[in-house]
């Protein structure tokens, strides 16, 4: 078999998407000890923390504000409804939209969510002020790729 010469800008260390990738993944098993004491996975959680924001939401606007396509939410709001979390509801204005709203005991929840940032941060070993500004960078990142889409 030939050997391959050597080629830094290949090197998978030398990545950026490898160490967004794999830092998402570690972030991922740092929330799902916390998220599990709250019966939600991650990807619940961030749903949550959107309707905890914008009670009424449309599956649309949360789509949006996730970044995700709206029938991917589907089954992930379904079982948030089972959990009895919230409600979803057509809009009497247009059949075809869906809105979301919490639930007292998807409004309770989120008292119980208020320690998960401090312990995200105590994790990372950083302060929030690093933190904040590692947040904002690469929400810049984001939006700079997003517009080669």
């Amino acid at each position: 078999m030939p050997t391959l010469e050597p080629c830094s800008e290949l090197e998978l260390d030398h990545q950026l998407c490898f160490a967004l990738y794999s830092t998402s993944l570690t972030m991922t098993k740092i929330y799902k000890p916390l998220l599990k004491e709250l019966g939600l996975t991650y990807p619940q959680y961030l749903a949550m923390l959107v309707l905890w924001q914008q009670d009424g939401i449309t599956v649309g606007a949360l789509s949006k504000r996730l970044l995700t396509d709206p029938g991917s939410l589907t089954p992930l709001l379904k079982r948030l409804e089972a959990d009895q979390l919230l409600i979803r509801q057509r809009s009497r204005q247009d059949e075809r939209i869906v809105e979301l709203f919490l639930t007292d005991k998807g409004r309770d929840l989120r008292e119980q969510a208020r320690s998960i940032p401090s312990c995200v941060v105590n994790a990372s070993e950083k302060s929030v002020e690093t933190l904040t500004q590692l947040k904002e960078e690469l929400v810049q990142l984001r939006s700079s790729l997003q517009k080669i889409d």
